[in-house]
């Protein structure tokens, strides 16, 4: 019924934004944060907790060890789309999703067609020097013979385009996704335990017709959704299709 609910949705209205989590990727093996078997609650070799190495502060002061935390439990190099990424570009290209705002790094919305993808916390796709800000993609991070990957310029440090803690994000893509929000008549969230400020904070700024929730668990935000489905995003939308 629910999966009916949501079809007849989508093909009355054309205007929809999706806003997706680390949940929209656990199906192409790329683990979430605090689920089960998230990032968070599982063990691991390193000294100090995942939240601890992905801060600002950490990457400054103990640069070898993020990068070796960062190459081991956030690259994921051979990762393909799951169904969950095909359905969503898909849906951009019948003219439906006009943007994508997701809290992922991967970049596999992208590889799997979608076109308008705000990034809120960045990609490990993209990698600056902390000196002269030359671009350095995927590859030069992985294929560096050194553990702190150098500028071929200037030999400064070169730092991923993630958001870490104690940064802030990016205002100009913030205020982007707000923008869609806002207009969006109906804002599909799909893959996230809404937990994580301030991006979940932007469904607040939702103002249109339909607010769906797609979650394998339940989220603070369920009673306020015209429609919640305990399923995973990939399945739903899948099926739908």
């Amino acid at each position: 019924m629910c999966n009916n609910q949501l079809k007849s949705i989508i093909d009355s209205n054309e205007n929809i934004v999706f806003f997706g989590g680390a949940g929209v990727s656990t199906e192409s093996s790329i683990p979430d944060f605090r689920s089960k078997s998230g990032l968070y609650t599982t063990r691991n070799n390193f000294s100090y907790p995942p939240e601890v190495m992905l801060s600002a502060s950490f990457f400054s002061e103990h640069t070898e060890d993020f990068f070796e935390f960062y190459r081991k439990k956030m690259i994921y190099k051979d990762a393909k789309p799951n169904l969950a990424h095909y359905a969503i570009a898909e849906l951009e290209k019948r003219g439906k999703i006009k943007a994508v705002v997701t809290q992922n790094i991967d970049g596999l919305h992208q590889l799997s067609g979608s076109t308008k993808v705000l990034e809120l916390h960045g990609s490990v796709h993209r990698n600056y020097c902390t000196k002269c800000n030359k671009f350095f993609d995927l590859n030069y991070i992985l294929n560096s013979k050194n553990v702190v990957p150098k500028c071929d310029v200037c030999h400064s440090t070169i730092k991923p385009d993630v958001v870490l803690y104690q940064e802030s994000l990016n205002m100009n893509i913030i205020d982007e996704a707000i923008s869609y929000i806002m207009k969006a008549d109906v804002l599909i969230v799909g893959g996230t335990s809404l937990v994580v400020y301030p991006a979940a904070g932007l469904i607040d700024y939702f103002k249109g017709k339909h607010l769906i929730l797609i979650n394998k668990d339940s989220t603070s935000h369920d009673k306020i959704a015209d429609l919640v489905i305990h399923d995973s995003i990939s399945n739903v939308l899948n099926n739908i299709l």
